[in-house]
């Protein structure tokens, strides 16, 4: 079965990731964590906060492949880090907050891909390891970009800073996983 929220829990974390990030532009970031919104806003699942601008560029993006904390503090915790600690962008500025648009993907436990036939384009994310690298690309990128599967293997490989063909080699290890995602509505 696959994970979900409803409107509820998406409203709640979504509301708390842009919290999260207005409190910190005003050193406000001491997050007391009062109880769960839910029973599954405190489930251990890997989860990944997206920020994109007004005309949908990308803004930030910092995420936990797997799950070792409670999904809403993780939420508050990736919302900041997204915000200002994501080493691709400045910090976010108080007069962007307004225009950014807040996504948030829940990952389901990673699968090791025994056969790339297995992957499939819009359902699934991707995880290269080939120590000492490793890249991760979330499910919606590859629809966005409208890849086939060879060409999601070798952009993972790219984002590992491997080479695009590496996805070939025996000691690269595959992992897929699925995502409930959500974003705001009307930004």
């Amino acid at each position: 079965m696959e994970f979900s929220l409803n409107p509820d829990e998406q409203n709640f974390l979504l509301t708390l990731a842009r919290k999260s990030i207005s409190d910190y532009l005003q050193n406000k970031s001491d997050y007391r964590e009062s109880g769960y919104f839910s029973d599954k806003l405190s489930v251990k699942n890997g989860a990944f906060v997206t920020l994109h601008t007004g005309n949908q560029e990308l803004r930030g993006c910092i995420g936990y492949v797997e799950g070792f904390i409670a999904l809403q503090v993780a939420i508050h915790q990736l919302a900041q880090a997204a915000a200002f600690n994501d080493p691709r962008f400045n910090p976010v500025r108080a007069d962007e907050l307004e225009d950014i648009q807040i996504e948030i993907s829940v990952l389901s436990p990673l699968r090791v891909v025994t056969d790339i036939s297995e992957i499939e384009v819009g359902r699934d994310g991707l995880l290269i390891r080939k120590p000492p690298r490793s890249g991760l690309l979330l499910p919606q990128v590859a629809g966005e970009y409208s890849w086939d599967r060879q060409t999601f293997l070798e952009q993972t490989c790219r984002k590992a800073g491997l080479p695009k063909q590496s996805w070939q080699d025996k000691e690269t290890q595959i992992f897929s996983f699925s995502a409930f995602i959500f974003r705001e509505a009307g930004r």
